[in-house]
């Protein structure tokens, strides 16, 4: 059964086709440039060289219809008929309350998830696109709809209410509702079956770790907490996301820099994080070549971005009673071993330890405990293709 996944952005479209009985990605690539000058196309088949076709499009439909194209292609195309395709995982960002599970898509569906457009404004609409975009093309293959919010549904209510009066949430859904959602539900199964005990039992703290950056207490399976909010701009300081500030800087730095409300939007989204503490970069390679140099502010970028993971780390650890593991996944938590190492210092009295030469490693699964931790660290490579195309086999196999 081949299963094609589909993550669109409002410039770009992401996908891959995978072969869930063989259990293996079959191509891989990104249409970027939609709707902007000198549009292309990189298609990459396992085992072969990558391929780059320039080709216009001026819409997602053009992008799918690419896409098909080349998976259909006589030389370099992977399968013989659409028919091959026996579904289509969507990731859609927000999915507001409406969604906790993944969904097949039919005209209600689209119409809860336009109706979340306000509280996914930059992403909602482009996996609208993709979505249907994809149904232009591929009119009687079922469709599913995989959200980041969904996994964190289960977090109870005093968590996820913000302190504010309770009549914004009643009139615009204004609450927490965290990201990454898919990731953080993948690698949380698959430490279950590493530490080889039912998820049912475990205390698990996720730490997603990349240009976004979250952070999930996952209690017997069910997300309790996690450091996004509103919006993927809380919780951790990030590649150029501000994470959880004093919301009185906002209007304190909009008075006095004469800021609007859509300019102050793009300088915490944009302009802070590592890149505005360092005023380099960023990206975390970039700090920790610079820090190791001598640059003050580069490593002060790093060592807040650790702080604020130690932070996250030990108020999961408490408000779980415990943990049975910390799990590193995403760019920087797979592979950075030092960012690994000084987020977890100093925490021997809750029983979390690494051991450094274990440590010494990159994105491969791997447990790099010290022999006397009494609380697991695992790294888990994420793969939210997988447990996209995993969701949709079972939703269009019913």
């Amino acid at each position: 059964m081949k299963i094609l996944v589909i993550n669109a952005g409002s410039s770009s479209l992401k996908f891959q086709l995978l072969d869930m009985n063989e259990k293996k990605v079959v191509v891989k690539g990104i249409c970027d440039r939609i709707g902007i000058a000198n549009s292309c196309m990189e298609y990459k088949v396992t085992g072969r060289e990558k391929i780059v076709i320039n080709k216009e499009m001026s819409k997602h439909k053009d992008a799918i219809a690419a896409v098909l194209e080349a998976l259909l292609d006589k030389d370099t195309g992977v399968i013989k008929s659409v028919s091959e395709i026996a579904g289509v995982g969507h990731r859609v960002l927000h999915g507001g309350e409406k969604f906790h599970d993944p969904v097949l898509i039919d005209e209600k569906v689209m119409d809860a998830v336009k109706e979340c457009i306000p509280l996914g404004p930059l992403h909602n609409p482009a996996n609208i696109m993709g979505i249907e975009g994809c149904a232009a093309e591929m009119p009687d293959t079922p469709m599913v709809a995989v959200f980041d919010t969904g996994f964190h549904q289960t977090m109870p209510q005093h968590v996820y209410i913000y302190a504010i009066p309770y009549e914004v949430y009643e009139r615009h859904s204004i609450r927490k509702y965290g990201f990454h959602g898919t990731s953080h539900k993948y690698v949380t199964q698959r430490a279950a079956e590493m530490l080889g005990r039912p998820i049912e039992e475990l205390k698990l703290i996720s730490c997603h770790l990349g240009n976004g950056a979250s952070i999930c207490a996952v209690k017997y399976g069910k997300c309790v907490d996690t450091s996004m909010g509103l919006t993927p701009l809380d919780g951790l300081e990030m590649g150029t996301r501000c994470g959880t500030i004093d919301p009185a800087v906002l209007t304190f730095l909009m008075q006095k820099e004469g800021m609007s409300a859509s300019e102050m939007d793009t300088y915490l989204n944009k302009k802070s994080g590592l890149l505005g503490v360092s005023g380099l970069s960023s990206d975390m390679r970039d700090l920790q070549s610079a820090a190791k140099k001598g640059n003050k502010r580069a490593r002060l970028a790093v060592d807040i971005f650790c702080y604020r993971v130690k932070f996250f780390v030990g108020s999961y650890f408490a408000a779980m009673n415990g943990a049975d593991a910390i799990i590193f996944t995403g760019g920087i938590g797979e592979n950075d071993e030092l960012v690994r190492l000084d987020s977890l210092k100093e925490l021997d009295s809750m029983g979390i330890m690494i051991d450094p030469e274990k440590n010494k490693t990159r994105g491969v699964e791997v447990d790099i405990s010290a022999s006397e931790a009494r609380v697991k660290t695992l790294i888990i490579p994420t793969n939210e293709e997988l447990a996209i195309a995993r969701e949709t086999m079972k939703l269009i196999m019913k």
